[in-house]
């Protein structure tokens, strides 16, 4: 869609986008920008991506041997810290 073109129809513009659609705006056959539709929430991009991305499977293993590994490092930092 050129710039004009947005600008004349910029609310059926915003009822494209609202209904999903992304728009790129162009000047001078230049794209300059683009319309995206807006997510609702945080909730609703996680969703999304965790749709189009399967969970991996050893997930809850790697964060609970990173949570052990975090967990002995400030045990030892805090041994190691002098008292004072």
């Amino acid at each position: 869609m050129t710039a004009t073109q947005a600008s004349r129809n910029f609310a059926a513009l915003l009822d494209a986008v609202e209904h999903g659609d992304t728009v790129l705006v162009t000047r001078d056959g230049v794209p300059v920008g683009r319309f995206v539709p807006e997510r609702a929430t945080v909730r609703d991009q996680l969703a999304e991506v965790m749709r189009i991305r399967p969970a991996d499977p050893a997930f809850g293993d790697h964060l609970a041997e990173t949570v052990r590994d975090l967990r002995a490092w400030t045990d030892d930092a805090q041994r190691e810290r002098p008292v004072g």
